[in-house]
């Protein structure tokens, strides 16, 4: 549903620009369309079903190096979380926007990484200038390393006050998948309710 929602919001090649020439719904997928497609420009899902944008950037780096059609990749997530687009940064993005973004601007973010510009919004660009300027590797956090992606977006949104409702809107799942994702957090960290979660959170800076 939010591909066919993206691909309608851009896909008008009159008046965008963009001309969309495939899609894919988990990793093996997008890398197989990426190769035969050759695009400018993949919006690339963070958390993509396979191993994520990452493995996808990893895959197709030799594609990005192409002195003659390279293809570059933005990131497009509904995480803002900073260690997420440090990753994909790191994996070769030229940008990171967030599924928020308006049509308009996203055409305008496409437009600018196919012309080898970078794309942030200022929160993110903020995490990507720290995290290069640092030259220390940031802790490790066993506690946090025990949760997959998809429970540290939900501990997140719990740790920001969002609703069970409100949360799965935002990631596009379930009342119930999410309250499965709060369970497994609670007991991977040992902790009794959200408020303590929401204490836990923000003690790592993770709000």
């Amino acid at each position: 549903m939010f591909r066919t929602g993206v691909q309608a919001e851009i896909g008008q090649s009159g008046s965008t620009g963009v001309e969309v020439v495939g899609e894919a719904a988990d990793v093996d997928q997008a890398v197989t369309v990426i190769t035969a497609t050759r695009p400018e420009v993949v919006l690339l899902d963070v958390h993509l079903p396979g191993g994520g944008g990452v493995e996808v950037l990893r895959r197709s780096a030799a594609l990005m190096t192409d002195g003659e059609r390279p293809v570059r990749f933005l990131a497009l997530s509904v995480s803002d979380a900073a260690e997420d687009v440090i990753a994909v940064i790191r994996g070769g993005a030229r940008g990171y926007v967030t599924k928020t973004i308006t049509g308009a601007d996203l055409v305008e973010a496409i437009h600018k990484v196919r012309d080898g510009d970078a794309v942030f919004s200022p929160r993110l660009a903020g995490f990507v200038l720290d995290a290069f300027a640092s030259t220390e590797a940031p802790p490790l956090d066993e506690d946090l390393d025990r949760l997959t992606q998809r429970e540290r977006e939900v501990l997140r949104l719990i740790a920001r006050g969002y609703a069970y409702k409100e949360i799965a809107k935002q990631l596009f799942i379930s009342v119930k998948t999410v309250e499965s994702h709060v369970s497994a957090v609670l007991r991977k960290l040992q902790l009794s309710n959200r408020h303590e979660l929401t204490r836990w959170a923000t003690a790592r800076r993770l709000v």
